[in-house]
């Protein structure tokens, strides 16, 4: 694949000594949707503001389309559209011209056709002409959306769009993204909602006290880091686990009715079969077995709390 955005050795460190980014290293592809997840502060933001033009980054570099960031701001800050967490919207003018006149400061010539089915995609067009102070907050993040895309960008940046949005909104939102993908937009997002990435992106970068701790595909985290997990219900409670089957690391539940087993799913042998005979040979009779494999989430969380 084609990187779009190349970002080498990335630091930001602040004024107040607070180190936000710390030696940040990424290829962004070219068409692909990215989201970056990670807990408040862990830099995110300045990871998105960095790459924008918006913050200065301490050391290392940051390439767009092959155009580096501050000796070919003009271009890179062209091929780029974002989406702020902050509603930063004026009050009294229209929709429609707010729309509009974002795409006249990227010097682009006046498209009607463009920006009326702009706003029809984002449920905006009845309300193009009523003032930005008279929409409730969802519209108002709708609007700085389509302020975004006014310009036709090549990338598009959302940070946590769907923050305190209604789940019609989030919905028509993800629907847009994925047209957007299917153009050859480029998209990187971040989230708290951990089942949007998991639904929605091709790769998940977490993001963890200014460090990139991780960035692959979502199929291969969920491979190669999510836990597949045997559980079994037994018709009696016990008291103890077995000797017998000490060796398989069974977690007992607290009632005694259940047991958790926790295997590879890319070994050779899962020792499941063995675990069943085991069982049968120490008199344990199951009322019945079910598999369960680890979320985004369950990796998401076991990440950032070991690095913590």
């Amino acid at each position: 694949m084609q990187t779009i955005i190349k970002i080498s050795e990335l630091s930001k460190t602040y004024e107040t000594g607070h180190q936000a980014l710390k030696c940040i290293d990424l290829e962004i592809y070219e068409g692909e949707i990215l989201a970056l997840l990670g807990p408040n502060g862990a830099g995110k933001t300045t990871l998105i503001s960095a790459i924008c033009g918006i913050v200065s980054a301490s050391s290392g570099s940051v390439t767009v389309a092959g155009n580096d960031i501050i000796s070919g701001y003009r271009i890179t800050r062209d091929l780029i559209g974002l989406v702020p967490q902050e509603l930063t919207l004026g009050a009294f003018d229209t929709v429609w011209n707010t729309v509009s006149f974002s795409r006249g400061l990227f010097g682009k010539k006046p498209n009607p056709t463009y920006i009326e089915q702009l706003l029809k995609d984002l449920s905006l067009y009845d309300k193009k002409d009523d003032e930005l102070m008279t929409l409730s907050g969802g519209m108002k993040r709708r609007v700085l959306i389509a302020k975004a895309l006014s310009h036709e960008p090549r990338i598009l940046f959302l940070d946590e769009p769907t923050a305190g949005v209604d789940v019609e909104l989030r919905q028509d939102m993800w629907k847009l993204v994925r047209r957007l993908q299917a153009s050859g937009v480029t998209i990187i997002l971040t989230t708290h909602y951990i089942d949007e990435a998991e639904e929605i992106a091709d790769r998940v970068g977490i993001i963890s006290n200014g460090e990139l701790v991780l960035v692959d595909h979502k199929e291969t985290l969920m491979r190669e880091l999510g836990k597949k997990q045997l559980i079994l219900e037994l018709k009696q409670p016990i008291d103890a686990l077995p000797e017998s089957l000490a060796k398989y690391q069974l977690e007992v539940s607290d009632d005694g009715c259940q047991l958790t087993y926790t295997y590879d799913t890319h070994s050779t042998r899962t020792g499941i079969t063995a675990l069943l005979q085991s069982l049968t040979d120490a008199g344990l009779s199951m009322r019945d077995l079910k598999t369960s494999q680890s979320s985004l989430e369950d990796i998401f969380v076991n990440l950032v709390r070991s690095e913590a």
